[in-house]
């Protein structure tokens, strides 16, 4: 089983929080529960379901319709999982500011903890 944290920026402020806290009840239900199946498959989870964006970062999938929502992640020592940001998409690929806005994340976390290169 994989640990799942939510990136938190220097302000203390959560992306992830503050884009479930923008879902309705429903939508934040099924978004949690694929949060969960992340949490237990880690980089078993495969498409459709997850996939690689770039580099390090992946990104969970999930449907709504014709349109989906995407939670930002990355896998950081061990078994623990960082959720940087998430979105609702309406178009077929992911918008390139989102991908590097999930590096940027990554990239704040690994430096204020003094962490480095990281490897799955």
């Amino acid at each position: 089983m994989y640990k799942v944290y939510f990136y938190q920026t220097e302000r203390d402020e959560c992306p992830v929080d503050e884009f479930l806290d923008s879902l309705n009840i429903k939508h934040r239900a099924k978004v949690l529960r694929w949060i969960k199946q992340l949490e237990e498959s880690g980089p078993d989870l495969k498409r459709p379901y997850a996939d690689i964006l770039k580099g390090k970062i992946r990104e969970l999938r999930i449907p709504f319709g014709r349109n989906s929502y995407r939670i930002f992640y990355f896998f950081f020592t061990g078994k623990n999982v960082i959720l940087t940001h998430g979105i609702y998409k309406k178009t077929d690929k992911t918008p390139f500011k989102e991908i590097s806005k999930a590096e940027n994340y990554m990239t704040d976390f690994l430096n204020r903890f003094n962490i480095g290169e990281i490897e799955l």
